[in-house]
């Protein structure tokens, strides 16, 4: 078995450039990997493309990346709680590609599995399907969208063992798993990292084939984008 683990985030990140296109899982600020953002910061990596549900908020997540102004697009399915993504998109400043949330989805798992196109009834008659080939099946009206070609995928992970085979946790999971061998490279970022076998296979939701690189992170914040709680009786 090949073992996947590299001894730091600074030594997964390695090889990614100015101008490249990352997919980034998580939801918000749940499942981000966090570490590896941090590190792209400090990397001052540019004009990057960034494909990813939304980019969490002003201080956090892709948040951090769009203050420093290392974003030059953003492909997402909404702006979320981040005013400076809303700000950069309406002053012309950051390219945005808004795109059905299950497109976005479907896009990615398209990449993971080797489909290059698939047709889908969500945007048709709307902006989304401005400029693409539309088809009906079964009397209903579909738009053909492809497959996201990025260079790296940097996903989060709750458990993961050195030959790459991962567990995520709760809600944490959402477009982690269908990112996850959708590009070139797929890092993984994992909170606790075991040997091969530690793992009961019952368990493992993502198999290591899909994943090239793999480190355990250091910390994570886990921050809550929107607290509610109950009024005390």
């Amino acid at each position: 078995m090949i073992n996947k683990k590299v001894s730091s985030v600074q030594e997964a990140l390695q090889g990614i450039e100015d101008n490249m296109t990352l997919m980034v899982g998580g939801f918000g600020l749940c499942g981000i990997p966090e570490n590896a953002i941090a590190e792209l910061v400090q990397k001052q990596t540019k004009n990057l493309t960034c494909i990813s549900n939304n980019a969490g908020v002003d201080d956090f997540g892709l948040g951090l990346l769009l203050q420093h102004q290392q974003i030059k697009r953003m492909i997402s399915s909404y702006v979320g709680e981040n005013a400076e993504f809303e700000r950069q998109m309406l002053s012309g400043e950051l390219e945005v590609e808004l795109i059905p949330q299950g497109t976005l989805a479907e896009r990615c798992r398209a990449a993971q599995t080797g489909i290059p196109a698939f047709f889908t009834p969500a945007g048709f008659g709307t902006e989304v399907a401005q400029g693409k080939e539309t088809r009906e099946f079964n009397g209903k009206m579909h738009v053909l969208e492809h497959a996201f070609q990025a260079d790296f995928a940097i996903i989060k992970a709750w458990k993961g063992d050195t030959t790459g085979n991962l567990i995520f946790k709760g809600t944490a999971r959402n477009f982690n798993p269908c990112m996850a061998g959708a590009a070139t490279i797929t890092i993984a970022e994992v909170e606790e990292l075991v040997e091969a076998g530690t793992l009961d296979p019952n368990q493992i939701h993502i198999p290591g084939i899909f994943v090239q690189r793999i480190f355990q992170g250091e910390k994570f914040e886990k921050r809550i984008e929107q607290k509610t709680v109950r009024k005390r009786m």
